[in-house]
């Protein structure tokens, strides 16, 4: 059958739609049409998604439920409401597309995120959040922008990678996705602090549920990966290959339902601790859960949807994180006599080819996707795929496997944290998508992992299976500048030269003597070398880098004690290297040092009250190096030290020629760097001692290295 397609003729009993099936735009082809033709289609994919989006946010009843969490281990909604504009403006500054930021503020409190690390990692003390107003002001003037770039930028098709209309797409994604995972956090609010609105209905339809049943899929292989000249816009993880030959099993017929996890509950299942995993069993401990969250109780059991409370819908799917669907399946397991579990991600494209899935077209989806019905779920027997149901749509399905790249994975330069971080064994797949799931969420391609306690529109399916799920080794370090970086930091030394972020380290660390060694700033960290040498004194150190893979990296050192990485040798011969924290003597400093992704010229305000900042090779790749240093002033007490190491290697690719800081001719004579640095320090700093070369070199294959000089000043904060 072809699924994602509809018959002309109107299904019957179908109550009021959503939307028409153009409302919620789909993703664009992005390889064919004309250029004014496809001007125009992506405009109103634009305006479509960010009006969407900004009229999610009218479900708060009033201001208050912006500032309010909706949960502890996530931003409040007003983060949310400015996150996904900023992105635009951030992406877009980064490609040189628009020329200057519309709120420097703004851009910076709302540009990073929350991934769930913990259960209680998340601290508020340090936001001083706009207003509403204020928000959608900007959210209009980004609104204007992105369209005026969209009317005006020239394009060329096919529209890829390297297309200067990428990172408008990518905005656009990417504000989808927080469509959904906004309406998340909406549904997990307080009741008190929403309203329904006809705009947004849910399902009506609730009756009695299916009894579910196994149904063979037959053995087979899957052949996954998109290929770099598709034609419709993917996310790093889906590109790439990967090939496996899939044992047969059988898949039931339906989500499992609100019924038939009520069994599961009333047999006892959150106490018995033998169906938890280690990790399950930890978040059941603290979150004391005993049923899924969107489930109430009231005299009888409720459902939470996302602006109401409903008598609770039996024949529903049941909306569960990873480890309540893993501890169902190991007590369907004992009950059943046979080995049941959730499908793996190949298991579940085998899945979806003996059912007949195809792509969602243009008309109104044969699937509960896409706010195509409803603003909620639906009964688990309306939308039927071959023999099985929802195969795709309704409510996301966890998988057994945890998130990995696919062969010659490569990570998008402009968005280098999407993926990678989640390359951790951490991270389970979702697949299918929900009701609200619209644009790239909808393709079968897409691959989003979420950390196994993220509550989300998700539920599962099961399997019985002899076959052991296994995931492929997520683990992947061979991206080249981060494998020269990480031998660079953590290494060899090469000719003598005395390795860089150490012999920094040492420097600042005879020059603190005698003054205060609190707190400590290693601004342009990569991979954090120095950050760690720097904890062998200072009670806390922060390493900030613009780069999330450096930070990852640097900071799996400080978690786990040792990086890992292909180091080059010469074409495509590498060598492995594993390197410890215990070999460079620094096992006893981890706890004190934390690393952050960060923009050296727009810090968030809680980098402040530093002893000592080290900015290293830093001040020549910035886009406003003057504001930088200016900023300084202020995050470095009274006495502290600024230190600056840099080749002063200016180029017009990192640094517009006006915002050089020296390297040019003034006045008719030559202005260096270091006279820069002294006009622009000298109100608030003053220089300690000379300057002094410091030399570095960077290996890039066993016959190629890169000698530099580094220029080091030391300034001392005069008091306030």
């Amino acid at each position: 059958m072809t699924l994602l397609t509809q018959n002309t003729e109107e299904p019957a009993e179908r109550p009021t739609s959503f939307v028409d099936s153009r409302a919620l735009a789909r993703t664009p082809k992005l390889n064919s049409g004309t250029v004014d033709d496809k001007r125009e289609e992506i405009a109103l994919y634009f305006t479509n998604t960010f009006d969407t989006y900004t009229g999610l946010f009218d479900c708060l009843r009033d201001d208050t439920g912006f500032y309010q969490k909706s949960i502890p281990l996530r931003h409040p909604l007003i983060f949310y409401l400015g996150h996904t504009a900023t992105f635009f403006i951030n992406k877009l500054l980064l490609v040189k597309l628009i020329p200057n930021r519309i709120n420097p503020h703004m851009e910076s409190i709302f540009a990073v995120g929350v991934d769930e690390m913990s259960w209680d990692d998340l601290s508020e003390e340090n936001y001083d959040w706009p207003s509403v107003a204020a928000v959608m002001d900007y959210r209009a003037k980004v609104r204007a922008t992105v369209l005026d770039l969209i009317n005006s930028l020239h394009l060329v098709l096919p529209i890829d990678w390297d297309n200067t209309w990428w990172p408008i797409v990518m905005g656009i994604e990417h504000e989808r996705i927080h469509l959904e995972t906004s309406s998340v956090l909406i549904r997990q609010h307080e009741l008190a602090k929403v309203k329904s609105l006809p705009q947004w209905p849910a399902c009506t339809d609730t009756g009695q549920a299916p009894t579910n049943k196994l149904i063979n899929v037959a053995a087979g292989s899957v052949d996954l990966g998109k290929s770099f000249d598709s034609a419709f816009y993917g996310w790093d993880n889906e590109y790439g290959h990967h090939e496996a030959e899939v044992a047969g099993f059988k898949a039931s017929q339906y989500l499992v339902s609100n019924q038939e996890f009520l069994e599961f509950v009333e047999a006892g299942g959150y106490e018995q601790n033998s169906f938890w995993s280690e990790e399950g069993l930890a978040w059941r401990q603290y979150t004391e859960a005993k049923h899924p969250a969107f489930w109430r109780w009231h005299n009888g059991w409720r459902l939470r949807l996302m602006t109401e409370e409903i008598d609770m819908a039996w024949d529903w799917p049941a909306e569960v994180n990873y480890h309540e669907a893993k501890a169902f399946c190991e007590w369907k397991t004992v009950e059943s006599g046979q080995q049941i579990r959730m499908p793996t991600e190949d298991e579940w494209y085998r899945l979806c080819s003996q059912a007949g899935v195809e792509e969602l077209g243009d008309n109104t989806a044969d699937a509960n996707l896409h706010l195509d019905h409803f603003a909620s779920c639906c009964p688990v027997t309306r939308h039927q795929h071959g023999s099985w149901f929802d195969v795709v749509g309704n409510a996301w399905q966890w998988t057994e496997t945890a998130i990995y790249p696919f062969d010659d994975f490569k990570v998008h330069p402009l968005y280098d944290d999407f993926t990678a971080p989640t390359f951790d064994g951490k991270h389970n797949i979702i697949k299918g998508g929900s009701w609200i799931s619209s644009g790239n969420e909808t393709r079968l391609s897409a691959r989003y992992a979420f950390r196994r306690h993220f509550l989300q529109h998700a539920g599962f399916r099961y399997i019985a299976s002899n076959v052991e799920a296994t995931s492929p080794k997520a683990y992947y370090e061979s991206d080249q500048l981060l494998s020269e970086y990480a031998e660079f930091h953590f290494g060899d030394s090469s000719y003598g030269v005395d390795n860089f972020p150490k012999a920094l380290a040492d420097i600042a660390l005879e020059a603190i003597k005698g003054k205060a060694t609190g707190k400590a700033l290693d601004l342009g960290c990569a991979c954090g070398r120095a950050s760690f040498e720097l904890a062998r004194q200072f009670e806390e150190v922060d390493g900030i880098d613009f780069s999330a893979n450096f930070t990852r990296l640097a900071a799996k050192m400080a978690q786990q004690g040792e990086v890992r990485y292909a180091r080059v040798e010469e074409g495509e011969l590498v060598s492995y290297h594993t390197r410890t924290l215990q070999q460079l003597g620094l096992d006893a400093y981890p706890d004190r040092v934390s690393f952050h992704q960060g923009d050296a010229c727009n810090l968030k305000p809680q980098f402040t009250g530093y002893d000592l900042i080290l900015a290293a090779n830093l001040i020549d790749r910035l886009y406003q190096p003057s504001r930088f240093l200016a900023d300084m002033a202020q995050r470095i007490n009274d006495g502290g030290l600024l230190i600056i190491a840099s080749p002063y290697t200016w180029l017009e690719e990192h640094t517009p020629k006006e915002e050089w800081i020296g390297g040019f001719k003034k006045d008719g004579e030559n202005y260096s760097t270091l006279d820069g640095l002294k006009d622009h320090l000298s109100s608030h700093f003053k220089l300690v001692g000379e300057p002094r070369k410091v030399p570095f070199v960077i290996r890039e294959t066993q016959h190629k290295f890169q000698h530099t000089l580094s220029e080091l000043t030391v300034w001392e904060r005069l008091p306030r």
